[in-house]
């Protein structure tokens, strides 16, 4: 059997246009800002705080994925047409594609099959282009450090061996990650080690998907943390008097971007950071604004359960005040037989011992999810390759878990229809449930003990290891005063540890910490474990590849 290719499925959409998406959130046209025909900026003010506490929000975590990802886009987008056709009116809220998975191993961020989001193509490539004010507010910060120090006369004092911050750019490029700049001679700056980040790794995406509004964003940009002077005084954004300028380049990349599902149901999409190197959440401003028009909002956290679902709750959740009412953990067959054993190159073929073999995986993220206090229902996102006994396997061990629901996820293949009954148990789960998540650590605790808390706790791990660079940068946190700030681990995605490749339920295992970086602007810390880079490289086939544009502007090849 033959089936149609996501940008097929895509292309052959008949879309509304974005007027009449609107008036279904009871938008007037008039308060759009309009990218074409089918796509549009909102306006801050159509947040409405009262009703934020009103409705529900649900929140969509996976098991520890495969590399080519489980499909939490395709649940939260399929989640969210079966919401609406059992009459709850929801909108679902995802975060922007990066180009770098686009033109690299894992592909677009717009859903797959009969549950994506469109206009697909422009989704996946540039959007409205806030990526691009992303990048520009952040180099532009990265030009302003190394102008003050070419001029010494009338800077700051810096001492270039203490800056930290990076360039960034929007795609996988593993030759930019350590670089020289300052080439040249006395015109071409001052000499010194430097390098880029991928845009999504970014704390100015951090700060724009936690910013409240435009003037708590130039707040917040003021905060950056940039280095020292040579007498070792702090130097931060606001005293490069860089802040000004960088939020006036995001004056529209604040706004969130509506577009619609393919079934004509509204969905905002805004901001992007990754889940592995940052927060992994879509923005506050996204989310409240779809739960002040909403009844139901479906949104995404990057990853594993153990990354996006813990840093949007003790961070995202932490500083809004928001909290899930339900949490919809995304399994499948086939990364729970890798999990058990089974080679990523024939996860395709029935594996019942492997997939059982695998199940403490799944375990290990319901446990951690029952622990924030929040009701669970699984999801199994159905392949075409799954067995009904794979299926049935699965199903059993769920149903076997106290207080867990589970429903077959079939969105990809049957839309809206495939996601009814998981729709139900979500609702009876959010309805039933009057409690606020507990946070996993308290932000009094000392950056080492939220680290162990996090470590121990989500990951499973038996002891943390501090290297000599990470000890260094706690004495510095100390010194600035920012130890009560919550933390964002960067780790892999691929094992709850730091190492790719314990898969299932390791335990007991030592965590690495490498080094700790500042991002007082975003307002956290990020504690690198392992190898972790905030630059990814390309595969050695890219998908870039096999992506192609015709005579008449016909894109193929975009997955």
């Amino acid at each position: 059997m033959t089936f149609k290719t996501d940008l097929e499925i895509a292309q052959e959409a008949k879309l509304s246009h974005i007027n009449s998406i609107a008036k279904k959130l009871n938008i007037d046209e008039e308060e759009l800002e309009l990218y074409g025909k089918y796509k549009a900026k909102l306006p801050l003010s159509l947040i409405d705080d009262t009703k934020v506490k009103e409705s529900n929000l649900i929140l969509v975590t996976a098991v520890t994925p495969t590399p080519p990802g489980e499909g939490k886009t395709t649940t939260s987008i399929g989640l969210t047409e079966g919401l609406n056709k059992i009459g709850k009116k929801t909108t679902v809220v995802l975060r922007e594609p990066s180009l770098g998975p686009v033109f690299g191993m894992k592909g677009g961020a717009a859903g797959g099959g009969y549950a994506q989001v469109v206009p697909m193509e422009d989704i996946n490539l540039h959007f409205t282009g806030d990526f691009a004010a992303v990048e520009k507010a952040n180099n532009l910060l990265a030009a302003l450090i190394d102008n003050n120090i070419q001029n010494p006369k009338y800077g700051l004092g810096i001492d270039p061996r203490t800056v930290s911050w990076k360039r960034v750019m929007d795609m996988n490029d593993r030759a930019l990650r350590q670089i020289v700049s300052g080439l040249g001679g006395k015109t071409g700056g001052f000499l010194r080690e430097a390098g880029f980040n991928i845009t999504a790794a970014s704390e100015i995406m951090a700060i724009l998907c936690l910013a409240n509004d435009l003037a708590d964003l130039k707040e917040k940009m003021g905060n950056i943390y940039v280095g020292e002077t040579f007498d070792k005084k702090p130097v931060y954004a606001r005293d490069l008097k860089a802040n000004g300028a960088m939020a006036a380049l995001m004056k529209d990349a604040i706004k969130p971007n509506l577009v619609q599902t393919l079934e004509g149901n509204p969905a905002i999409i805004h901001g992007g950071p990754f889940a592995n190197i940052a927060q992994g959440t879509n923005s506050v401003i996204a989310t409240k604004m779809g739960l002040s028009m909403s009844d139901y909002v479906v949104t995404e956290a990057g990853f594993g359960a153990d990354l996006g679902a813990e840093k949007f709750l003790d961070i995202k959740c932490a500083y809004s005040g928001l909290s899930p009412k339900a949490v919809v953990l995304v399994a499948t067959v086939r990364a729970l037989k890798y999990h058990g054993g089974k080679p990523l190159t024939d996860l395709k073929t029935e594996d019942v011992e492997a997939l059982k073999e695998g199940m403490g995986n799944l375990d290990k993220h319901i446990e951690n999810l029952q622990s924030f206090g929040l009701p669970v229902v699984v999801a199994i996102n159905k392949f075409i390759t799954d067995t009904d006994s794979e299926i049935d396997v699965l199903k059993q061990h769920c149903q076997n878990k106290e207080g867990v629901k589970v429903a077959l996820c079939e969105g990809w293949e049957h839309g809206g229809d495939g996601c009814t009954d998981l729709a139900q148990k979500v609702v009876n789960a959010a309805e039933g449930n009057k409690e606020s998540f507990k946070p996993m650590y308290d932000w009094e605790d000392s950056i080492e003990d939220k680290i162990v808390k996090v470590a121990k706790k989500i990951y499973g791990a038996g002891s943390v290891v501090f290297q000599p660079k990470a000890l260094t940068n706690l004495k510095t946190i100390e010194k600035l005063g920012l130890s009560k700030l919550p933390i964002c681990i960067a780790k892999t995605q691929n094992s709850l540890s730091d190492n790719t490749k314990l898969l299932g339920r390791p335990e007991g295992f030592k965590l690495t910490v490498r080094e700790i970086e500042i991002a007082a602007g975003a307002g956290f810390v990020i504690p690198i474990t392992g190898n972790m880079l905030r630059m990814p490289g390309l595969p050695m086939i890219p998908a870039a590849e096999g992506i192609d544009i015709d005579g008449d502007g016909n894109i193929s090849g975009l997955s």
